[in-house]
């Protein structure tokens, strides 16, 4: 089919790359997000789906409002027979959505009703979800509202991280999206309506989230860790200087002296050769991998040859 795409991070490029080496699809153009200034030097940043794009010589468009008359005269004249759309950050006018001869279909990182929105993919391991899954659907006017095509679950792993979900995402949107355009191309793509009670709707993902209260369960704390690694990663501050927390455990409170039961929230309780223990609401964290303001990645145990960490210190201060 001759087909529109539309979408931006890396994980929208790994759908186009499949639609891209199956050889069975034209893609008339990629729609992205414009670029961005990135690092210290502020160079823009063309989005992973453009640089894609360029590398096949697809025609690439980066419109500042998808509304726009122009835009949608635009697409118009390129008669796609359907849009697909991964990640693409902006809600799509009707207009637009009446375009195509087969509708627009939206690859979504959730079992949807559940997640629709923003980050399903951050908050599905923030929240201890035991699975997930990617949903191909039909596009309405709502925000991930319409009919769902096909789905396929994908448990998440005791340690699963944003980062390795996303890329089990990546790896099963692509063949799940052809399969969804075989359906649509016969005329056999189901149209199975969303349960509204069962949905529920997840904001964006920014930096002020990662922000560690320790007055909350050890177990919150670690799911929040994995949950915004790699990207915009937990964090809290020791002796006045910003400190990434990149992998933890929860421990039992008990592994800790009765002297500290009481402890204010976030005292370190103990330091071993290899790891800081934590006080939380209800146990300990256990951090094991870190990030001092203006460092690399490191373990903890590297990071204590060179940083002495005082039993009784406080973090958050």
């Amino acid at each position: 089919m001759k087909l529109v795409f539309m979408g931006t991070p890396e994980i929208a490029a790994s759908v186009l790359e499949s639609i891209i080496e199956s050889g069975k699809h034209e893609v008339l153009a990629v729609v992205t997000r414009t670029d961005k200034p990135k690092g210290r030097g502020h160079e823009m940043d063309a989005p992973p789906v453009k640089k894609l794009a360029l590398e096949h010589g697809i025609t690439v468009l980066q419109p500042e409002k998808a509304g726009a008359p122009e835009f949608i005269d635009s697409v118009r004249a390129m008669a796609p027979e359907v849009i697909v759309v991964a990640a693409y950050g902006k809600i799509l006018k009707p207009a637009l959505l009446e375009i195509p001869k087969y509708g627009c279909i939206n690859v979504h990182a959730s079992l949807l009703p559940k997640y629709r929105g923003a980050a399903p993919i951050q908050w599905a391991v923030i929240n201890g979800e035991e699975k997930s899954g990617v949903t191909i659907m039909h596009m309405a006017e709502g925000l991930d509202t319409g009919d769902m095509i096909i789905s396929e679950e994908i448990p998440l792993e005791p340690k699963e991280t944003a980062g390795s979900l996303h890329d089990k995402m990546a790896a099963a949107g692509g063949p799940l999206l052809l399969k969804a355009l075989e359906m649509l191309e016969a005329g056999n793509a189901p149209r199975t309506p969303q349960k509204e009670e069962e949905a529920t709707y997840v904001s964006t993902i920014d930096k002020s989230l990662g922000k560690m209260d320790f007055n909350k369960t050890a177990t919150e704390l670690e799911r929040l860790v994995r949950g915004l690694d790699p990207w915009p990663t937990a964090f809290t501050s020791i002796n006045g200087k910003l400190l990434k927390i990149r992998e933890a455990d929860v421990l039992p409170v008990n592994v800790v002296g009765k002297e500290f039961h009481k402890a204010e929230k976030g005292t370190v309780v103990g330091v071993t050769d290899d790891a800081i223990l934590v006080l939380c609401k209800d146990s300990v964290l256990k951090i094991n991998s870190l990030q001092m303001e203006g460092k690399k990645r490191m373990n903890t145990a590297d990071f204590l040859r060179g940083y002495k960490v005082e039993t009784g210190t406080v973090l958050g201060r």
